[in-house]
């Protein structure tokens, strides 16, 4: 039987979140790699100096690829509370939502190369 949940501060709301992001972090490896590329890529953009606009693009990107493997994660787990049987729709909604992620970080890969080796050629 489901039954509502009591309502929470929108600080504890916070706290939950981000308890969900440092488990995340602490414990999936993909999540873990997002994270050191995103700073490896804030700390080449602030070497080279990169414009408002640019680093802007940047922070957009990395948050689009870290909600995207978050979202990713997320479902991982939700599928193997359902079920740890073999099910092809499961198993076919896991693949979609990690091309999402392959999606996500392959545009973020474009816009970081298309900012990135212009201001190292130019």
């Amino acid at each position: 039987m489901m039954h509502e949940p009591s309502p929470r501060s929108w600080l504890n709301k916070f706290r939950v979140a981000a308890g969900g992001v440092l488990w995340a972090i602490r414990t999936q490896v993909s999540f873990k790699v997002q994270w050191l590329v995103a700073i490896a890529v804030a700390a080449l953009a602030a070497w080279l100096g990169v414009s408002q606009l640019e680093g802007c693009l940047l922070a957009l990107c990395i948050t689009i690829v870290l909600s995207a493997e978050a979202f990713n994660t997320a479902l991982e787990h939700l599928a193997r509370a359902i079920t740890r049987e073999q099910n092809e729709e499961i198993r076919r909604a896991l693949d979609v939502a990690a091309g999402a992620v392959l999606i996500a970080a392959m545009g973020a890969a474009l816009v970081g190369a298309a900012i990135f080796v212009n201001r190292l050629i130019g």
